[in-house]
Formats: C-alpha cells, sequence, structure tokens
C-alpha cells in the first residue's frame, strides 16, 4: 500500500499540511473538556471533548472514517466507529482514524493526573484496503517499549515478550538499556486483575509506577526518553491499543498486543467471527497500523507521563500537545497560549 501514496516529498502529500489539524482538534478538545475537571461528571466531560472534535472536522476536508471510535467499551455516548469525518468533498484526501477525546475520563472527573485528548491517524489511497486494523476483544494484553528494547529484540532474535516470564522481560529491558533491573521502571494500572503483575515486578525488584487509568500515555512513556519509563504492561483497552501503536510507530518503539478477555462470554463472542489463530496472534505496531502513513496527536488535560494538562492562567489557557509524523520521524511538542477574550473553540452545536 505504501508505494501507492504520494512521495514524502510530494505537494500531494496533504498529509503534512493537514496534521496541525488533527492536533487542533485536541487541543480544542482539551480547553472544552477542562471545565470539567473534577466535577464528578465523565460522561459531559466526554461529551463536551466530542462536541469540540466534532467542530473541527466539520469545516476540513477530508475523507475521513472512524475506525478505533469512543463508546466501544463502555457503551458511553461518542464518536463511533464507522462514522465519518469532515467534509468528504471529493478528491479530498482519504484517512482512516482512531481517536479517544478523553483517554482518562474517571481521572478527569476526580480532577486526578493522567488524562489527554488522543487522535491517530493514516491517510490511504483511494480502492486501498483499511490502514488501520480493529481488534475486535474489548481489552487486549499489552506490553509496550522504546526503540533501544525495538533494536535489541532485532539483533538478538526476535522474542514475543508475551510468552515470556516477567522477570526475564524486565531483564531483557534493562539490558538493552544498559541498567540494573532495580532501576528498571514499570509503569501498569491499578486493577485487580494486575495483581499478578504488581507481585512479579516486585519480586524480581524492579520499580513500579501504578496509575488509576489513561494507558495511553503510559504506553507512549516508554518510547519518550524524557519520561522517565521504560516499560508498561497491562490488560487494557484494545482501541487504545491502536492509538498507542500509531505513535510507537512514529517514535521507532513498538508494543505487543494480544486479545485477552475478561468472561467467557464476550470469548465466545469474539471466538463466532473470529478464528483462533487470530485470537492467539501477537500484534505489533506495524500489524495495526498498516502502511508507511502515521499521524499521532495528543493534548494534555491534566498532567500525565507523555504531556503536561491545561493550565488557567487569568484569560489565557496555556496547553500542551505532541504531534508526530511516522513518515518523516518529526516529533513537535507545541506549548500554545489561548486568549480566552478572543479564542473561538468550533462546536458542532
Amino acid at each position: 500500500m505504501s508505494s501507492d501514496l504520494p512521495p514524502l516529498r510530494s505537494p500531494l502529500d496533504l498529509e503534512r499540511v493537514l496534521e496541525f489539524e488533527f492536533v487542533r482538534a485536541t487541543e480544542n478538545a482539551a480547553l472544552n473538556a477542562i471545565h470539567w475537571l473534577g466535577r464528578g461528571e465523565k460522561e459531559l466531560a466526554d461529551a463536551a471533548a466530542c462536541n469540540a472534535i466534532y467542530g473541527v472536522f466539520d469545516i476540513l476536508d477530508i475523507r475521513g472514517e472512524v475506525i478505533i471510535g469512543e463508546g466501544i467499551k463502555d457503551d458511553s455516548p461518542g464518536i463511533l466507529v464507522g462514522e465519518h469525518l469532515g467534509t468528504w468533498k471529493p478528491g479530498s484526501p482519504r484517512f482512516d482514524i482512531a481517536l479517544d477525546p478523553i483517554d482518562g475520563t474517571t481521572n478527569i472527573a476526580k480532577g486526578t493526573p493522567n488524562s489527554i485528548s488522543v487522535i491517530a491517524a493514516a491517510q490511504k489511497p483511494d480502492g486501498a484496503p483499511t490502514a488501520m486494523m480493529n481488534i475486535p476483544s474489548f481489552y487486549s494484553h499489552k506490553l509496550a517499549y522504546g526503540p533501544a528494547v525495538k533494536r535489541a529484540l532485532k539483533e538478538k532474535g526476535d522474542r514475543n515478550f508475551l510468552d515470556m516470564p516477567l522477570k526475564e522481560v524486565i531483564e531483557f529491558i534493562a539490558d538493552a538499556l544498559g541498567k540494573k533491573v532495580r532501576d528498571v521502571v514499570v509503569v501498569t494500572m491499578d486493577r485487580p486483575r494486575h495483581a499478578q503483575i504488581v507481585k512479579e515486578v516486585r519480586d524480581c525488584g524492579a520499580a513500579l509506577r501504578m496509575i488509576t487509568d489513561g494507558d495511553i500515555a503510559a504506553a507512549v512513556a516508554p518510547s519518550l526518553p524524557e519520561s522517565g519509563v521504560d516499560m508498561y504492561v497491562g490488560m487494557g483497552g484494545s482501541p487504545e491499543a491502536v492509538l498507542a501503536a500509531a505513535a510507537l510507530k512514529c517514535l521507532g518503539g513498538d508494543m505487543d498486543v494480544r486479545m485477552w478477555f475478561h468472561n467467557e462470554e464476550h470469548r465466545a463472542e469474539v471466538a463466532a467471527s473470529t478464528s483462533e489463530e487470530e485470537m492467539n496472534r501477537t500484534y505489533r505496531s506495524d500489524d495495526l497500523i498498516i502502511g508507511e502513513s502515521a499521524l499521532f496527536c495528543a493534548t494534555g488535560i491534566s498532567d500525565s507521563p507523555l504531556l503536561p494538562g491545561v493550565k488557567i492562567i487569568g484569560h489565557r489557557i496555556e496547553t500542551h500537545s505532541i504531534l508526530m509524523r511516522s513518515r518523516s520521524g518529526t516529533i513537535r511538542h507545541i506549548h500554545a497560549s489561548h486568549d480566552l477574550d478572543r479564542k473561538v473553540v468550533p462546536l458542532r452545536e
């Protein structure tokens, strides 16, 4: 598929021009959702973020199809799989889009750290199959790591981390990073289902950091040197795995992902339309984001390992965003100051 995309420096490579519109959407989502921070209304916060994202795309000349959308796990209202974003004018560029208007809705409701607005996209030629994979299970077992670990895997023979004891994985990562095991920082979500992960990390002596929600930022963190995180592991949302995979493709890191089932009823539901081989398959970023095109952008709402949160200072709001593009390898950190007396956040309303 990649050979059909415009050359990297071609004027037809509209991905270069449009990437800033995607980050404008996450900025506006953060600006519209910040007023719900700590108010105990996660659904209203999510709706505010969705409304702001719709507002940007409603005036953007693209043909975007939502491959990974809101409301998959918890039936919350939002931007759903299959929706069309953009004006869909004939001849406008096509994009597969994955988004989470707020990753960490519980956190924003409680006023705690680790909530971001995030969008990933992949450009595709007319007539091409999807550029993103939608994992059919609600949850996946995920283990994310940075570029140095990915290089070590390639040099030492590819290994499937999900099939290895966690102690061996941590030792491998420590060796790849030139660290002692005790200095390896592992992040997981604070969930009862992760009790064995917590025990194994502590038993081997690695440093453990637990988060309450928002595993996209946590999965991306090992690929950002300044984050202080070396590995993310846990069973979290499958849509979030695809969003994180887009970022890791841009950053040069990777993750091992496999479907995980929280009950037998859901396993049977997925098995009705998915082969046993696929259900047991381990995916990497290139399997989830297909081809060379990938955009990833996120804006902090409350502070996270990935980004500082929104700061309201008098009549101004400061936002921090990250924008990545795999074809060029460019990573932009965007610190914006918004004048509340002049700023207009476009809304679908």
